[in-house]
């Protein structure tokens, strides 16, 4: 093998190494920003889960402007949000098997559109935007939306027992979406 083979292959691997070790430090910079968290819901025979990323506000104007009204939002930064159930649900009055979902919004003024699609995606967008294939969509429900009296600082995921049912909650800013799961 000639010297300068052997030099381009040592580049070419350095290279390599340098930008998979760039690529950890942009990713760990990120989650430094919007933390993941999961919430469970284990009660009267349900077992849900939620995995998400929570952006903080930053005294920025959330809907409307920072999350456009109209537009698939990926409800959370980084990877693509993620609902699992292990039964079957109804969720307005429509069924969704049990099994895991990527969720995904479109917010508007007064009413939200939440999505339950099938498709696991590894990132909530790529360079030409969200990342969601419609097609894959499960179910989606209109749902309104609740204006808060106090500012929710970082996007919060709730599941909530009402009655012996949980509801999905969603928050951030001064609005709050739930939907109801039976």
């Amino acid at each position: 093998m000639n010297k300068y083979l052997k030099r381009g292959l040592i580049i070419v691997a350095a290279l390599g190494i340098l930008l998979y070790a760039a690529y950890l430090f942009m990713v760990a910079q990120t989650k430094k920003h919007s933390p993941e968290e999961t919430v469970t819901y284990n009660t009267h025979g349900y077992n849900l889960e939620v995995f998400y990323n929570r952006p903080y506000k930053k005294d920025r104007v959330i809907f409307g402007r920072l999350v456009p009204y109209g537009q698939v939002w990926r409800t959370g930064a980084n990877e693509a949000t993620t609902f699992e159930t292990s039964t079957d649900l109804t969720i307005g009055g429509k069924s969704l098997k049990a099994g895991k979902y990527t969720l995904w919004t479109i917010p508007e003024a007064d009413s939200w559109t939440v999505i339950f699609n099938s498709k696991q995606y590894s990132w909530g967008v790529n360079r030409n935007g969200v990342t969601r294939e419609a097609e894959h969509d499960a179910l989606q429900v209109k749902v309104p939306v609740e204006t808060l009296s106090n500012v929710v600082e970082q996007f919060t995921i709730t599941l909530e027992d009402q009655g012996s049912k949980p509801v999905l909650a969603l928050m951030w800013d001064e609005t709050r979406v739930r939907v109801a799961l039976q």
